[in-house]
């Protein structure tokens, strides 16, 4: 968020304050530090660190390359982050296979400052643990990525102090553009067109475009996906495979980036101590028993969920 929102938060909480006597407080200083993490096109807010090619390789390899690639051309579930990108591209600033339209986009074809990248991963990476990347790591991470996409050598430093000469290299870094209506309301608008308020129809008939059976969401509420609190009926196993992201990996019937679920059951059907072992797996992550892709470890699934789940797998995924 923008630094002056730092300072409204505290505003905007002493006026609840007064008007909601005993409810909530006002956030500490801490508490606020911690939320405002942004990092900007300017660099404003970036953290002093550094990291290396080689150190990114590192964590790349340890955390990142089981979802998307050893060279970050992705495992058929993500979207490629490198590739698409020339030599021209970084001198021009404006990547010009963007005007392919067949071609797959990748992030460094489309990403026009290093702060988004840069931010991105601190707060959302990796998939399983998010923001638990050190700073000097999420430097390293950024390097390596920026060295797969040909923008730096394989023995560049990034850090605090030469981050803005790495943006003048990105290949799309003039990609973006404030000439329009959604970055300044006084600006022409992006499309034109005149109001039409005459010989309007007074009653409107509404139909839906759903099939009938998807209306209603087959009418039980127990079968819908919502927040709060679960009902038992609603506690499944392809619910809680697709509420945990197992999905992203796994298929029922199919492989995709780890086995399907109905091949884990015929592999240890039967098998004693078969359960205990997975659901220790579930949490913990492990590679070997289906090939070289390892599987990421899930600590924070809830004992009841990983129960459930495991249940459902090794009953057939039915």
């Amino acid at each position: 968020m923008c630094r002056w929102l730092s300072a409204l938060v505290f505003v905007i909480a002493g006026a609840h304050a007064a008007q909601f006597p005993g409810v909530g407080r006002i956030a500490t200083s801490d508490e606020v530090r911690a939320w405002d993490i942004d990092v900007r096109p300017d660099f404003k807010g970036l953290p002093p660190g550094s990291g290396s090619v080689a150190q990114g390789q590192k964590v790349w390899d340890d955390k990142c390359a089981s979802c998307h690639g050893t060279f970050g051309e992705s495992n058929e579930v993500f979207t490629p982050i490198v590739g698409g990108t020339t030599a021209d591209d970084i001198r021009t600033g404006r990547v010009k296979a963007l005007l392919d339209r067949e071609m797959q986009r990748t992030t460094l074809m489309k990403v026009a400052t290093v702060s988004t990248l840069w931010d991105y991963i601190r707060r959302a990476m990796p998939w399983t643990a998010p923001k638990s990347l050190t700073v000097d790591e999420v430097y390293a991470v950024v390097a390596y990525i920026l060295n797969l996409g040909d923008i730096v050598p394989a023995d560049f430093v990034l850090s605090q102090a030469n981050i803005a000469e790495v943006q003048a290299k990105l290949p799309n870094r003039n990609g973006m553009t404030r000439e329009h209506g959604l970055w300044d309301v006084k600006a022409k608008p992006d499309v034109a067109n005149a109001a039409c308020m005459r010989d309007c129809v007074e009653r409107v008939k509404i139909v839906s475009e759903l099939p009938a059976h998807a209306r209603d969401s087959h009418g039980n509420l127990a079968e819908q996906q919502r927040w709060g609190a679960r009902t038992v009926a609603a506690v499944n196993g392809p619910d809680l495979a697709r509420r945990n992201a197992c999905m992203g990996c796994h298929g029922v019937d199919n492989r995709v980036v780890g086995p399907a679920f109905r091949d884990v059951a015929r592999r240890y059907k039967g098998e004693e101590g078969a359960d205990a072992r997975l659901l220790e797996k579930l949490r913990l992550g492990g590679s070997g028993a289906w090939g070289a892709v390892p599987m990421p470890p899930n600590p924070r699934l809830p004992e009841e969920d990983a129960r459930a789940l495991l249940a459902w797998i090794l009953g057939g995924a039915n």
